[in-house]
């Protein structure tokens, strides 16, 4: 079977686009944690909010020159892969990439050094300040790429003229009708995933020894972290899924998958949407009502995908997409409720949870990474068959490149990135293992 140009373009963006956001979330909500214990630590000079800043600055070092390094292909995909999306929405992406690269490289620059290796060389206050101007930099720099992927979706705030997009609003741009529930979404999936990971860290550690300060102030703040941010989950889900019903029907339909418009469809659970009979073979469903997630007619019917057109989005993947967010998000939500529950008992200690719920917390930090993907595949697809939405086909977009040299280049792509992501797992467990070894000359201050 031969497989087309365009879906391996797509595959090839695709995979580089979520290394990259995966990276780039634990970065950000890293470094706001980072905030934290360096405040604390600066309040409490010889408590164990400095053992854990420095383990986790670690970390965090890491994801930061991760989230980095993956950035480069997918800033390079949107030229080889898609040029005519380049020189179609220039004038809007090319400022909106501009201010998050120089927030970047700004943060990057000032302030990163003083982070990692100024501890002991600045006043606390002063590296505190840094650490916080780092939180905030990743925060605005991720900030204009989530508005440059909301404007993809609702394209308002400029208008094509001769084949281009010319901006006329950038108030309107900058605050598309998805951006706050979007950036919600991405902050909600980032602590998700930064408070699992700090749970799974420190249950790890107190399965093979007894927890130091550090790591039980780690596990705390991984509770609370992942509590506030499973909620914010909640929200964001529902909030982007009512934002979709309202821009895009068809594609909040595909996500339902109701394909004819009525008064009142049943929600199924479990199904296999027929692109080709135009239906969902339906195995187990309910009488709840997901009216609240589909698009409406003036006369209160739901919008379907009969109403559609020909260009469909992907259902199959919306669907399944859908379902599998709702499932993995559960599963975080009751693994972070047992953690609450017993906590609250027990006290947030590592020693005082009982050794499967350790076990559950250590491959709970999976759990936030596939929520994270999921939700965040589920937005990113909503958009296709479009680049941008009802104006760029991306068969019309794509560049002429034989499928051969498209197929290698994704093979290079995966093996590199399978490679990269061992590297950071290992090292992740090696200092797990060996914990914040402190290094300190005669008259230094801790």
């Amino acid at each position: 079977m031969e497989i087309s140009a365009l879906f391996l373009a797509r595959a090839q963006f695709a995979l580089s686009l979520n290394m990259h956001v995966l990276f780039a979330a634990l970065a950000m909500a890293l470094g706001w944690i980072l905030c934290v214990f360096r405040f604390r630590a600066w309040r409490m000079p010889y408590s164990g909010w400095i053992t854990a800043y420095r383990f986790w600055v670690r970390i965090f070092a890491l994801s930061f020159f991760l989230a980095l390094a993956t950035a480069l292909p997918v800033l390079v995909e949107f030229g080889t892969l898609w040029p005519e999306l380049i020189e179609r929405t220039g004038n809007v992406a090319g400022p909106l990439l501009a201010f998050g690269l120089s927030t970047f490289f700004v943060t990057k620059s000032v302030f990163m050094g003083v982070v990692l290796f100024g501890q002991r060389r600045v006043s606390p206050r002063a590296h505190f300040f840094a650490v916080l101007m780092v939180a905030l930099g990743l925060t605005f720099t991720l900030f204009w790429a989530v508005v440059l992927h909301t404007w993809a979706q609702a394209p308002v705030g400029a208008g094509l003229i001769d084949g281009r997009y010319q901006v006329y609003a950038w108030s309107e741009i900058i605050w598309t009708p998805f951006v706050f529930w979007r950036s919600l979404g991405f902050v909600a999936g980032a602590f998700l995933v930064a408070g699992l990971l700090l749970l799974c860290i420190t249950a790890w550690q107190a399965l093979r020894r007894p927890s130091d300060e550090g790591e039980r102030l780690s596990f705390r703040t991984g509770a609370l972290v992942s509590a506030c941010a499973v909620v914010l989950y909640w929200a964001a889900f529902d909030g982007n899924a009512r934002m979709v019903a309202r821009y895009q029907p068809a594609v909040a339909a595909a996500q339902v998958g109701v394909w004819q418009s009525s008064a009142a469809p049943a929600w199924v659970w479990l199904g296999s949407p027929n692109v080709h009979k135009r239906s969902t073979d339906v195995f187990l469903a309910s009488e709840l009502n997901p009216q609240r997630w589909l698009g409406k007619q003036s006369n209160a019917a739901v919008i379907g995908l009969d109403r559609a057109g020909e260009i469909l989005p992907p259902v199959v993947l919306l669907f399944w997409l859908v379902r599998g967010a709702l499932l993995v998000g559960a599963l975080a939500t009751v693994l972070i409720a047992l953690t609450l529950f017993v906590g609250l008992r027990k006290g947030f200690d590592p020693a005082g949870q009982p050794k499967w719920l350790l076990r559950a917390q250590v491959w709970g930090a999976g759990l936030g990474v596939v929520a994270w993907l999921l939700s965040w595949n589920l937005s990113d697809l909503g958009r296709s068959p479009y680049l941008v939405w009802g104006a760029l086909l991306q068969q019309d977009a794509l560049a002429e490149v034989a499928p051969a040299t498209l197929a290698w280049v994704l093979a290079g792509a995966v093996t590199t990135y399978a490679v990269m992501l061992a590297g950071f797992v290992q090292m992740l467990w090696h200092a797990a293992r060996f914990g914040v070894v402190p290094v300190r000359k005669p008259g230094m201050r801790p």
